[in-house]
């Protein structure tokens, strides 16, 4: 299988920026680094493998998948060429898409 573009959308980038900053907000920045790197890692590995994560099971929707690397949901659109990353939130919280990422 050929490698798919992995992009991230602006709502993607904001969750890394505000992970990131909780971390530093609480003294503990190493961790937040450590763990956005991983996070990253997780990401990039989708262009080999688009298919990796499972369908989301809150709108069944076959091209929106998600990765979960604790604690953080890796939400993301599956086209035919791309990837597009739309969210990364806490495992716990409930999942919110921005409209222009909208199934």
């Amino acid at each position: 299988m050929a490698k798919v573009a992995v992009r991230l959308a602006e709502s993607a980038l904001v969750d890394l920026e505000s992970i990131r900053a909780w971390y530093a907000e609480r003294g503990v920045p190493e961790v937040g680094e450590r763990l956005l790197g991983e996070t990253v890692t997780r990401i990039e590995a989708l262009a080999d493998h688009p298919d990796l994560g499972r369908i989301v099971p809150e709108f069944d929707q076959p091209f929106l998948r998600e990765l979960i690397r604790p604690p953080f949901r890796i939400v993301y659109r599956r086209d035919l060429k791309q990837v597009r990353v739309v969210r990364v939130w806490r495992s716990e919280r409930l999942l919110d898409v921005p409209d222009e990422d909208a199934p």
